[in-house]
């Protein structure tokens, strides 16, 4: 029995944002947009919008052309930037874990930067709430449960990162272990603090 190595993409395994390849001026009104629509941006990562419907919403509140916006949208999906470090450390420790994706997002994720970024190479399972229509929150963290059943694997030995202190807090409270992501103590961070005890 393996148990799973839970890892969080925005804010833990990447910090790009889209569109920011914008020029400050369009990018700044495309945040604010983003930021006014925050219960679309919701619906968006449990699956009841596509990215077109929301390239096109923010264009017309951007006045940005759809095409210009989608063209700088699909490229910055693309081509986000990954610590191969971190990415190396994940490789490295399914001998220990099953190592799994488990990420609020959207379907751009899926279409677009998983398969340019090789994503399914580093990772025995990706999990995106827009595909499942799931949050890692819902109902009291349920999926890690699901996921923990799923791999045969006892939640009390499973280890999340996760830059969410919600999460983080969730995920304790179900018995597994939790590594909360910040600047000062990144994603490479723990996971070199985890394959440490694994040796030791």
């Amino acid at each position: 029995m393996k148990p799973i190595l839970f890892i969080d993409f925005d804010g833990t395994l990447c910090r790009d944002r889209f569109w920011r390849s914008f020029e400050q001026n369009n990018s700044e009104k495309i945040q604010t947009a983003f930021r006014a629509n925050k219960s679309k941006i919701s619906d968006w990562m449990r699956g009841s919008y596509t990215s077109e419907e929301i390239n096109n919403l923010i264009s017309k509140e951007t006045n940005i052309p759809f095409d210009n916006l989608w063209q700088v949208f699909v490229a910055d999906c693309k081509s986000m930037r990954i610590d191969s470090e971190a990415l190396n450390r994940i490789q490295n420790l399914r001998k220990y874990y099953h190592a799994i994706l488990v990420t609020d997002n959207m379907d751009c994720f899926s279409r677009f930067t998983v398969p340019a970024l090789n994503l399914d190479k580093y990772f025995d399972s990706i999990i995106n709430s827009f595909n499942i229509k799931k949050r890692k929150d819902d109902n009291g963290g349920e999926l890690f449960m699901q996921l923990a059943n799923k791999f045969n694997s006892k939640i009390e030995y499973c280890i999340l990162a996760d830059d969410s202190k919600k999460t983080c807090g969730i995920f304790s409270k179900l018995g597994g272990e939790s590594c909360l992501v910040r600047l000062e103590k990144p994603l490479s961070y723990w996971l070199e603090k985890i394959g440490n005890e694994k040796r030791n």
